[in-house]
């Protein structure tokens, strides 16, 4: 069965994040009381920064992934100022030893009695918010198959890679889903590239969470990124089911008008891995 290759530091796994940057990021984010730009720079530098602490043991960070950020909106280009060759994707080691800055932040955590107590914690940065132009999903799909293309031709063994696609709007330089599928049919001997999409909430409405069928999606623009996802491998179905989601076989890595906590979450579950060594 394919998306079950072990992932270790001689086989790693890969995460690459396309971060929708355009203008109407600078828009509010349902429930959150920020802009949607700064309140996903959050969310993906907490997102790094967990991932740092998976792959800590006493030695140090073990490299069990490559991790990559491309931004997109008045530009599309590599969202991690680490090292001058202009890659994308780097080891996370190299991701854990080069944040931007690390800043000091507030932070709610349980005081043993049942309650809350607000601590300072250092929180590294690594992405820090942008909001102009437009939305050139197309060509952030585009560029994303070109890094991914000499990552898998390095790791034929290795997991496919997982792509999240993270937008508030449809793309302005055409239709992405021939680059989605492009991307998509990239693959290791596990299995092809995996790309999930997650579209963000201006609006206080239901969310559409891992469905299996376009059925409950208002729009046009919502059952296009629908298409564009794939669906969630067997490993990915059981981390969902967990959470409390119904899962279906044909459910697809996609969440449409979500708040910040279904964000958070489905980074979570999509960032599982099925067998880490």
């Amino acid at each position: 069965m394919a998306y079950q290759a072990d992932i270790s530091r001689s086989n790693p796994g890969c995460f690459l994040f396309l971060l929708d940057q355009s203008g109407s990021m600078a828009d509010g984010f349902s429930g959150a009381g920020h802009r949607k730009a700064d309140e996903l720079a959050t969310i993906i530098n907490r997102l790094l920064a967990s991932l740092v602490i998976r792959c800590s043991k006493d030695e140090g960070v073990r490299d069990y992934f490559d991790v990559g950020v491309i931004g997109y909106g008045s530009n599309v280009q590599p969202a991690l100022a680490i090292g001058s060759d202009g890659t994308p994707i780097v080891p996370i080691s190299r991701l854990a030893n080069s944040p931007l800055r690390v800043e000091d932040r507030a932070q709610k955590i349980p005081d043993g009695a049942g309650g809350l107590v607000e601590q300072t914690v250092k929180f590294p940065i690594w992405i820090d918010p942008h909001a102009n132009g437009g939305t050139p999903m197309t060509e952030a799909l585009t560029q994303g198959r070109q890094a991914l293309t000499s990552w898998v031709q390095q790791h034929a063994a290795a997991f496919p890679p997982v792509v999240f696609n993270i937008t508030d709007g449809e793309a302005t330089d055409g239709d992405p889903c021939h680059a989605a599928q492009a991307l998509q049919s990239l693959a290791t001997d596990d299995g092809e590239a995996l790309l999930f999409n997650v579209h963000l909430s201006d609006r206080r409405a239901p969310s559409v969470e891992f469905p299996a069928s376009d059925e409950t999606l208002p729009d046009s623009f919502a059952r296009r990124l629908f298409s564009m996802s794939s669906t969630l491998p067997p490993h990915l179905q059981s981390a969902a089911r967990q959470e409390g989601y119904v899962v279906e076989d044909g459910t697809r890595g996609f969440v449409f008008n979500a708040d910040a906590a279904a964000v958070i979450q489905f980074l979570d579950i999509g960032t599982r891995p099925a067998n880490l060594r």
